[in-house]
């Protein structure tokens, strides 16, 4: 009997965001497991050929790839409904030709913000990073973002918001209100809650 292997073949949908200006195309296929890698200009893409290519695309403004999913953010003044679509063709042809996402050279920058537990993080922060990780991880990633524990002073907590929650209008909100009251409840030594960037 003949072996043969069907090739699944790639799909992609699109998914709003709580920022209008973000879509997250989310496809079949892995594309970074476990791993996040976020572009805010072209500049930064030159060993990332996936990215690089979607900066060649007017009105690109931000790039966010992760497990099986690519958030793009646009400018303000352009439409979706006149670039998704070549967008969402150029990443089908692109996954299913197995184009380089990140070659062999890319040099990750190095990350502060992250929700990894390490071997002289306090008690609390451990706290911090595990509830960020159990309960405001998977939401965030639902809405094509992430989100990383940078530092805990004071009662203060910073995060990294990439992807959509970057630059989103209701992020604040999102920030203020979910965020920092889940947070208050689990980690009671959390008296605040505020975005690197602020």
């Amino acid at each position: 009997m003949e072996n043969t292997t069907t090739n699944i073949p790639v799909m992609i949908y699109t998914e709003s965001t709580p920022n209008p200006n973000t879509l997250k195309f989310v496809t079949n296929k892995a594309l970074l497991l476990n791993d996040t890698v976020e572009f805010q200009s072209a500049e930064e893409t030159n060993e990332a050929p996936l990215a690089k290519a979607l900066f060649g695309f007017d009105a690109v403004t931000n790039v966010f790839i992760t497990n099986n999913f690519v958030t793009i953010t646009k400018t303000e003044d352009a439409l979706w409904a006149e670039i998704m679509i070549p967008i969402k063709d150029f990443l089908k042809k692109y996954i299913d030709e197995s184009g380089i996402i990140l070659t062999e050279n890319f040099v990750k920058p190095t990350k502060t913000a992250t929700n990894e537990v390490s071997d002289n993080d306090s008690d609390v922060e451990i706290r911090i990073k595990g509830a960020l990780d159990k309960y405001v991880k998977p939401a965030v990633e639902m809405d094509g973002g992430n989100i990383s524990f940078v530092k805990f002073e004071d009662g203060k907590l910073t995060l990294q918001l990439q992807g959509s929650c970057s630059g989103c209008p209701s992020s604040t909100v999102t920030l203020k209100q979910g965020i920092e009251n889940l947070l208050k409840r689990f980690v009671p030594e959390v008296q605040e809650v505020v975005a690197e960037n602020e």
